[in-house]
């Protein structure tokens, strides 16, 4: 190992290692901690609601519990939205609150070890980079590990309270 990727992995070494729910937006592949994930739901219709951004889709009630509805292929501006039957809606439980994000499909769960991580290059991004936690490799793929807390709680999202400890 030469110093070069020690210094890579020492960049990211507060990136979560472990189990990530990889997921489809557009032509990318994204990970988000497997922790998070409550559950995955087909999409089904939501309750609009007024005055909201338009990546807030509305709501649905899961169960009694009001869930609003993110989708992440407008907030990152991916281009021309399509529902489908590999839409999924995955219902995220963060610091207590529940919110579901809209993708193009789920992959798999895969783990991840220290060495599969790499730190984000500093270039034009759809998302900003302090939402992401590196790099994944695996295989020949290529994951963006999203700090999908971080992006629910950002100023311009403000759908799960900041938690103090």
């Amino acid at each position: 190992m030469n110093a070069s990727s020690t210094e890579t992995i020492d960049q990211v070494s507060n990136a979560p290692v472990g189990e990530y729910l990889t997921f489809v937006l557009g032509s990318e592949e994204y990970g988000i901690e497997i922790l998070k994930v409550q559950e995955i739901r087909g999409y089904d219709a939501v309750t609009k609601i007024a005055n909201t951004p338009d990546f807030i889709k509305g709501v649905i009630n899961l169960r009694g519990t009001i869930v609003p509805i993110v989708d992440l292929r407008v907030r990152f501006n991916l281009g021309k939205v399509e529902y489908n039957e590999f839409t999924v809606v995955i219902i995220l439980n963060l610091s207590g609150r529940i919110v579901g994000i809209v993708v193009d499909g789920v992959s798999d769960v895969i783990t991840l070890q220290a060495s599969q991580v790499r730190a984000v290059p500093d270039l034009v991004s759809t998302i900003d980079t302090k939402y992401l936690v590196g790099l994944g490799t695996v295989d020949d793929r290529m994951l963006i590990l999203v700090n999908i807390e971080s992006l629910m709680n950002s100023q311009e999202m403000a759908l799960i309270d900041s938690v103090s400890a």
